[in-house]
């Protein structure tokens, strides 16, 4: 069922309206025990002190690491898991944690992905050349059933793991799908960090400044306008090992910085142009700071709560941690919902979304990766409405990767088809 975009950005928009979030309160405790009988301590509201915040993240990661481990211990845990063990348990780490080999290794091998020829047939995606391109435009033609629905976290989880499988076994590439701690950059400003600063190891740098530009304006319909401030680039990227590729699908509805969206089309016919980015520090300190991304994981207390505080409930004003993401990276197609993985970061801040639900799901096992983990529908704010999702509810990513498979194989990252932790 197909939803027109000005509907779609209708929808999105009422995410979007004005409003302050509400002041995070001071941070406690609380003792808890793990399935091998060790106990520790874990934060349970997010300290309002981003220092203090990044520690509690910390504190909660390790949690998690350690719950899973001590899941493998349990006699009947080989049987629960059916392949995955410890021994082959892959550990995804965070950008600036790799070394420059590593750093390097990951590059190649997107750049290698966007070399090889698509397998999406022309007659469906004229616009897709390369193997890249096939994630771009899977992406763009099952948006509007992928976000504020039932799906959103399980299939960017599944999304971005087909990815790295890609990445591994067509392209040579040994290491593992790394993560952006969006809360490291909302302290170091994100041109200085290791993901952005345009080095040879780094996802490349910002885009040449493009001077004039406004805010980024989201609202509409009825509702006050919220205000993005510009970022401090806008043009095409301009070092880093990805300043030479190109964007060849979209833009669907990219926000620009006159208040006003482009498009072409739907987005999938072939359009080559230059990787823009406008990176905005200002966006990341203020909705995917440390402090949002504990308060992220501690305060919602179902997954409904959960996904729509990460994607920004409608008419609160906060864009949440994925759109606080999304809209750091800025640009071209970083401000395009529909084409958001046409920049090869995108892989990086779904890394972190999927980490984030990993910690929340950790928290309470049985309950966040079974039926009640669930919740939403098939379309985008239920508009139009459609059944429920649930456990057998089907996820393809068409000729971006395969097989098929349900919900309730995606629900850990320990089972199904996954086998891996975050550090």
């Amino acid at each position: 069922m197909r939803v027109s975009i000005l509907s779609a950005l209708t929808l999105l928009f009422r995410a979007l309206a004005s409003a302050a979030p509400a002041p995070v309160p001071q941070e406690a405790v609380s003792t808890t025990t793990l399935p091998d009988g060790a106990t520790t301590v874990l934060p349970v509201v997010a300290s309002t002190n981003t220092s203090v915040a990044s520690d509690q993240l910390d504190d909660l990661a390790s949690f998690a690491a350690d719950y899973t481990n001590s899941t493998f211990n349990e006699a009947s845990s080989k049987q629960k898991r059916g392949g995955c063990t410890l021994s082959n348990l892959s550990i995804r780490r965070e950008w600036g944690t790799l070394s420059a080999t590593e750093q390097e290794a990951y590059t190649k091998a997107a750049l290698c992905l966007q070399a090889k020829q698509a397998k999406t047939p022309s007659s469906l995606i004229p616009g897709a050349k390369s193997r890249f391109d096939d994630f771009v435009g899977t992406h763009i033609n099952q948006t509007m059933t992928i976000h504020y629905t039932g799906t959103f976290l399980a299939w960017h989880r599944y999304f971005t793991w087909s990815y790295e499988q890609a990445l591994r076994n067509e392209c040579g590439y040994t290491g593992t799908q790394p993560y952006w701690n969006w809360g490291k950059t909302a302290e170091t400003g994100v041109e200085s960090s290791p993901i952005f600063d345009g080095s040879a190891t780094s996802m490349s740098g910002n885009g040449a400044y493009v001077a004039g530009e406004g805010n980024v304006v989201l609202g509409g319909n009825g509702l006050p306008d919220l205000l993005l401030p510009r970022g401090s680039g806008g043009g095409c990227v301009t070092s880093g090992p990805f300043k030479d590729m190109k964007v060849n699908l979209g833009p669907v509805s990219l926000g620009l910085t006159n208040g006003t969206s482009e498009s072409n089309g739907d987005g999938l016919s072939y359009n080559p142009r230059c990787l823009k980015r406008d990176l905005t520090t200002a966006v990341n300190q203020k909705y995917a700071n440390a402090t949002a991304i504990v308060n992220q994981i501690l305060k919602p207390k179902d997954v409904y709560d959960f996904q729509m505080t990460m994607q920004g409930y409608p008419g609160s004003g906060n864009i949440g941690v994925h759109g606080g993401g999304h809209y750091t990276i800025g640009g071209d197609p970083g401000r395009d919902l529909f084409v958001s993985p046409g920049d090869p970061v995108f892989y990086l801040h779904h890394g972190m979304i999927d980490r984030t639900w990993w910690i929340w799901q950790t928290l309470d096992i049985q309950e966040r990766t079974g039926a009640q983990g669930i919740s939403g529908t098939g379309t985008f704010l239920d508009s139009p409405p459609s059944a429920n999702t649930t456990l057998d509810t089907v996820i393809d990513l068409g000729y971006a990767a395969g097989p098929p498979v349900t919900m309730r194989d995606l629900m850990s990252t320990t089972s199904g088809p996954f086998c891996y932790i975050y550090l």
